[in-house]
């Protein structure tokens, strides 16, 4: 109300002012009387509001004045309460308070009494143990109990062994001394009767007693001392039998097998993956579970002293070291001279060699034969490629007893007792260092003898209706044999499941591949059988051109090879897209052989790598190869082919000429339809006699190249002669010219793809130009967004038909 009077009284407040502002602005006796009366008027409400504020002020005084009173009511109430609260709950509190106290009391002595207890029991047990260690180490003579009292007193706190109050309570007359030392006492003297017993149980053989005391040890706390003294006893158990496996074959005939040696080894790893398997339950059992790797780290050791007695050995008597001096002095006479070999003129026949060079090469060879011995280094690789595959085998069971892998992607890790192990060094220096040059002479060799010992396909011929008697494809014998040393060395060296050797052996195959096999091809397609004609006009002789294509041949047949090679051990598709990408699924296969950290994923790569590195390099010169048949023997053939398919073909005829041609035809008997595929008949009987000698001696790979090229160029000349025709055709001409084109079209394709099809595109769309409606003429040339025809993807311009519209004589503007 106060607040509501108050605004009414501001306002009231500020219409004065304003009147007041008035008065002063008045221009006249009449403005003045008004404003007074206005200020009259505001005062009586002033007034009036004025007295409203002092009535209800009376009211609140005495709201304000009840408002005390209750408030005094109110604080003497509780007052009474609190007083009431503190006589009636103050004797429970204490109650509660004091019976807290008493509960907490009873509780710490409780746990005191329960502690004491504790340790008296372990008094009693530590004071039984000693007195039972005691008492068996007697006349009993039970070790198993004496072990057993003795584990039992480990489990006790040494703060008990130690207290004072096990110094007052243990010692006896017959036992005087304090529990720890008569425990450690005992320990030792245990210890040491356990190892006589144990080296008398090993001496004897007695396997039995062996595993009683080995499992003794840790019962009495000397674990490292058993796992120390077995490990010393299985590795006299393996090195016994390493020697006498060794012995029984050295001086005998035994040693001349070709895999003695790797048998050797092979039976040495076994033997120690036997004791893993079968030992490591009784250890992890007794002596807890990690504690076998020990064993195994002391297993490791002799392992590598009997693994590099058999490399040694195996060295020595397999003559390596010679083999290796005779493989780095062989000079590969036939390869270099192949490759030195003057180029002949290519005006004529190339002229064979001479006697004399055929000789002196001849000679070179014999030698250098006698110096190397193929089957024997053969022997030697698959000597070292199964010592290779064993030693693999056995670095990744140990690194799974030594170390679980968490997933078959990542890989197992090999140990630090592995990847310091001194056999493995001798294995890196004296078995992959030589596999891996001896790979490289061998694919080297088989390259070169392959080469000498080629065997063309027989009784071929460019002549279609001369039956072949072979089955393609038509390559020679040396893509199989070569192809065949190929897969034998990938998988030889896959199987050693050593990525030093994959790393190695692999980009050897495809430089080995790239220079020696492609070069040889290569160079015979340059200066043996490069297609040129000997007389200005002519074809070349049919052998050489032959021989070119079966060369071209056996390129598109070694990628096929090499493509199945690496497909059959990445376990891809025949049909699937190849790719390079690392971050494919490694095979099962490969992962199975290269188990260890991430060398399945480097194989993988390695065989991808030597994939696209040949096929790339073959292809580029099947490439090269499918040109110059194109060049040299195609396409001069073509012109002419083209020129004989339109001779004496009239395209100015009118409708009548027409009628009058057919009833000639029809009166003399004729069917004037043939002179309407006169075209496409002469056509495809130039094109059968010149691709079919070709198309049964390709591969149809190759095949395919050369008909793209063909029909590349056939388009370009077809266009020309579309051309030609301009400003003489009529319309049954023009109509008769497309007919004609679609007809070679279809003869050309026939054969092929129907994508080559895109090589004629122009020339089709001339004839459809030239053959429109006008009302489609018009469409065609009027603005996009009515053009009938904006679905087509024209390859003519506006010009360009423009001209094709212009060829018909009636179509002219």
């Amino acid at each position: 109300i106060v607040a509501m009077n108050g605004s009414t009284l501001l306002a009231d407040e500020a219409n004065g002012n304003s009147l007041g502002d008035k008065v002063f602005q008045a221009e006249s006796v009449k403005d003045v009387q008004s404003s007074l009366s206005q200020l009259s008027e505001g005062e009586a409400s002033v007034t009036t509001q004025l007295d409203a504020l002092i009535v209800s002020q009376r009211d609140l005084s005495r709201g304000l004045w009840r408002i005390d009173l209750l408030r005094a009511q109110v604080g003497s109430q509780a007052l009474s309460t609190r007083s009431i609260r503190n006589s009636l709950l103050s004797d429970a509190s204490f109650t509660a308070s004091k019976i807290s106290g008493a509960i907490k009391s009873l509780d710490l002595e409780q746990a005191r009494v329960k502690s004491t207890l504790d340790i008296v029991e372990q008094v009693a047990e530590l004071k039984a143990c000693v007195l039972g260690v005691t008492g068996s180490m007697g006349a009993p003579q039970d070790w198993e109990t004496a072990a057993g009292y003795l584990n039992r007193a480990s489990k006790i706190p040494m703060e008990i062994v130690n207290g004072s109050f096990a110094e007052e309570i243990i010692p006896t007359a017959e036992v005087p001394d304090p529990a720890s030392v008569t425990l450690e006492h005992a320990a030792e003297s245990l210890c040491e009767l356990f190892l006589r017993e144990f080296e008398k149980a090993a001496q004897e053989g007695h396997g039995g007693k062996v595993t009683r005391f080995f499992k003794l040890f840790p019962l009495i706390g000397k674990p490292e001392v058993g796992l120390s003294v077995y490990g010393r006893y299985v590795c006299q158990g393996v090195a016994s039998r390493a020697r006498a496996n060794l012995n029984a074959g050295i001086g005998g005939a035994r040693c001349k097998e070709g895999f003695f040696y790797a048998n050797a080894l092979t039976k040495l790893f076994e033997h120690i993956a036997q004791i893993v398997e079968n030992h490591g339950g009784l250890v992890k059992r007794h002596y807890g579970a990690g504690r076998m790797v020990k064993v195994i780290e002391r297993l490791q050791k002799e392992t590598d002293v009997q693994g590099g007695i058999i490399l040694d050995t195996w060295r020595d008597e397999r003559s390596i070291d010679r083999r290796l001096t005779d493989i780095r002095s062989y000079a590969f006479t036939f390869l270099v001279q192949s490759f030195l070999a003057t180029t002949p003129a290519r005006s004529s026949t190339p002229r064979a060699e001479s006697p004399r060079t055929r000789r002196s090469v001849a000679e070179n060879q014999s030698r250098d034969d006698e110096s190397t011995d193929m089957k024997e280094i053969d022997g030697n690789m698959s000597e070292m490629a199964l010592m290779l595959g064993r030693w693999s085998l056995y670095s990744s069971f140990i690194a799974a007893k030594c170390g679980e892998p968490k997933t078959v992607k990542e890989g197992m890790k090999l140990p630090v007792l592995l990847s310091n192990s001194s056999l493995r060094h001798k294995i890196g220096d004296r078995v992959v260092a030589p596999f891996n040059t001896m790979t490289t002479f061998f694919l080297r060799k088989s390259v070169e003898k392959a080469f000498q010992l080629e065997e063309q396909p027989p009784d071929l011929s460019l002549d279609h209706r001369k039956p072949i008697p072979t089955n393609p494809p038509y390559i020679t014998s040396a893509v199989d044999d070569v192809m065949y040393i190929v897969d034998q060395t990938v998988e030889r060296s896959l199987a050693t499941s050593q990525r030093a050797v994959v790393s190695s052996v692999i980009p050897t195959v495809a430089r080995v591949l790239g220079s020696d096999f492609i070069g040889m091809v290569q160079r015979k397609m340059r200066d043996e059988t490069y297609p040129k004609a000997t007389v200005q006009g002519a074809l070349p002789p049919e052998q050489i051109t032959i021989a070119f294509l079966v060369l071209i041949n056996n390129l598109d047949v070694a990628r096929d090879y090499i493509k199945r090679i690496v497909q059959s051990r990445i376990g891809q598709k025949p049909n699937e897209p190849f790719t390079n990408s690392t971050e494919a699924t490694t095979p099962l296969y490969l992962a199975n052989l290269f188990p260890l950290d991430d060398d399945a994923a480097f194989a993988l790569n390695a065989l991808k790598s030597l994939q696209s590195s040949f096929d790339g390099k073959a292809s580029e010169l099947i490439g090269d190869g499918i040109f110059v048949i194109f060049k040299n023997i195609m396409k001069p053939r073509l012109r002419p082919l083209l020129a004989d398919a339109f001779r004496d073909v009239d395209y100015q005829m009118t409708q009548e000429d027409q009628e009058e041609v057919n009833a000639a035809a029809e009166a003399g008997g004729r069917n004037h339809d043939l002179s309407d595929a006169a075209v496409q008949d002469r056509f495809q009987q130039g094109w059968d006699i010149l691709t079919k000698p070709v198309i049964r001696l390709l591969t149809e790979p190759n095949f395919e190249r050369l008909l793209t090229l063909m029909i590349a160029h056939l388009g370009e000349m077809l266009e020309k002669r579309i051309w030609s025709y301009y400003g003489r055709l009529a319309d049954v001409g023009a109509v008769r010219l497309e007919r004609d084109i679609a007809s070679i079209v279809s003869v050309v394709v026939r054969d092929g793809k129907y994508g080559l099809r895109e090589s004629f595109v122009r020339c089709t769309q001339i004839c459809i130009v030239m053959n429109m409606e006008e009302d489609e003429w018009d469409e065609v040339q009027g603005p996009p967004n009515i053009n009938i025809n904006e679905g087509i993807k024209w390859q003519l311009d506006s010009n360009e038909r423009l001209r094709a519209r212009a060829m018909v004589h009636s179509k002219k503007q």
